[in-house]
């Protein structure tokens, strides 16, 4: 059975695999966001209670 011989892919797979961990992370965590989150501001809400008509 042919599929069993990892002769043929097994290369294949390493080299995948090196391109997965050496050459796509760099360049993920090189993208930058356009726009920087801000942070938000600290004022506080006044909640008013709803009573509702029926109880």
């Amino acid at each position: 059975m042919p599929q069993l011989d990892p002769a043929p892919w097994f290369m294949t797979l390493v080299f995948s695999w090196a391109v997965f961990l050496v050459v796509i992370p760099p360049k993920v965590t090189a993208h930058v966001f356009p726009n920087e989150p801000s942070a938000r501001t600290a004022e506080t809400l006044e909640h008013k209670p709803w009573h509702w008509p029926w109880h």
